[in-house]
């Protein structure tokens, strides 16, 4: 428990050493000041509970002292009580109060009376800390009753955002699905057998594929957010060796980049075997050239690697503007996209469940900005074992 402050101001010593055991107890730090500028040092260091200030003092007296802490605002609330040796017929209890005092004591003092005031004015303190802490406390609350509540606000809107954005990302291959069934029976309905060569069903079925796997993939998503958010995203480690896997990969993408004019810089993939989630990381890496691809402007998208014996890092360069500084952490977050005039795709789950995958195999996701060269994500993943 704080201790409340008491200071006693007073020449002599024998006076300080008299009323400091009259009015100590455990609760109560005493200090002692033998002058006015003493005084006055100690008043501006410490926050005190009462003021108990001898009249006649050199160079400075009581009454002087106490106009000084009236002038001064960390001193001018604190309760004053003179003690004096004067008679009464000094008039110095009326000088007291005009001064500022709330109290004025005689010597001799009579020690019960000077115990029980001084429990007043202690006891008065001690309830205007508390009360303090308690309207401090409340602010608190209030402050943060009123974060939560935009919080609340901001995930009902991204709530919101979100069912548009699925609703949006469905409707498309659904309506894709759609206009290609229409056209079918209208051709049935016509008897137009020639329009289900063998060559027209392949392209149809493969139409049909691309639009049922955009969506596959868009259900995918929002489980694996889900889960994430819920910390049951599931890992399953085996071994993977990376060079075939991240061959592989770029191979699937060759013509994704072809129709987006660009090409990729694969540098030589080092012969690595590690305990991942292939599945997963695959998941990762597809996110990540697909970013590259969609935000590269159509130039060469780098994919290079660093190897120690702890780890390896896998690092996708763009070429596009770059990610603002200001947005490298936002776009990490749940439904977040770029907030510039790049394109925005998509429902702004890929780089949120990346970096979960990541953090799941004991790695992690990071963006820098290279000047000039667009955006660097790179992959690192902690492995058990490097073939030599």
């Amino acid at each position: 428990m704080q201790r409340t402050k008491l200071l006693i101001v007073d020449d002599l010593r024998e006076n300080l050493l008299a009323l400091t055991r009259i009015i100590e107890q455990d609760d109560r730090e005493i200090y002692q000041a033998s002058s006015g500028e003493a005084a006055l040092a100690l008043l501006l260091e410490h926050d005190f509970a009462l003021a108990i200030l001898d009249v006649m003092m050199p160079d400075m007296n009581g009454f002087e002292l106490a106009e000084l802490m009236r002038g001064t605002e960390k001193t001018r609330h604190i309760p004053i009580v003179f003690v004096s040796a004067g008679g009464k017929e000094l008039n110095y209890a009326f000088k007291g109060y005009e001064t500022g005092a709330v109290d004025f004591l005689h010597k001799p003092l009579d020690i019960a009376a000077v115990k029980s005031k001084v429990n007043v004015f202690v006891s008065l303190y001690q309830q205007r800390i508390k009360v303090k802490q308690q309207v401090e406390a409340l602010e608190q609350s209030q402050r943060e009753l009123h974060a939560t509540q935009l919080e609340l606000e901001r995930a009902l809107k991204m709530r919101d955002d979100f069912m548009s954005l699925v609703a949006h990302e469905l409707r498309t291959p659904l309506n894709t699905l759609h206009l290609e069934t229409q056209v079918r029976r209208v051709r049935l309905q016509r008897e137009d057998i020639a329009a289900f060569n063998k060559e027209s069903l392949n392209s149809m079925v493969e139409r049909d594929s691309r639009q049922i796997q955009s969506m596959i993939r868009l259900i995918n998503d929002m489980v694996d957010v889900s889960r994430a958010t819920t910390g049951t995203l599931s890992i399953r480690p085996g071994s993977v060796n990376l060079a075939q896997l991240v061959t592989r990969i770029v191979g699937d993408f060759s013509q994704q980049a072809h129709l987006a004019g660009c090409c990729f810089r694969l540098d030589p993939v080092p012969e690595v075997i590690g305990e991942w989630d292939e599945f997963r990381v695959e998941q990762v890496l597809v996110n990540l050239i697909t970013n590259a691809l969609r935000y590269g402007g159509g130039k060469p998208v780098k994919i290079s690697f660093s190897l120690t014996d702890d780890y390896v890092e896998i690092h996708v360069q763009d070429q596009g503007a770059g990610i603002p500084e200001s947005e490298q952490q936002r776009i990490f977050e749940k439904f977040e996209r770029l907030g510039n005039n790049q394109v925005k795709e998509g429902l702004g789950m890929g780089l949120y469940i990346a970096r979960q995958l990541a953090e799941a195999h004991g790695g992690k996701l990071t963006v820098r900005n290279t000047p000039g060269s667009g955006a660097c994500f790179t992959l690192c993943l902690p492995f058990t074992h490097k073939q030599d």
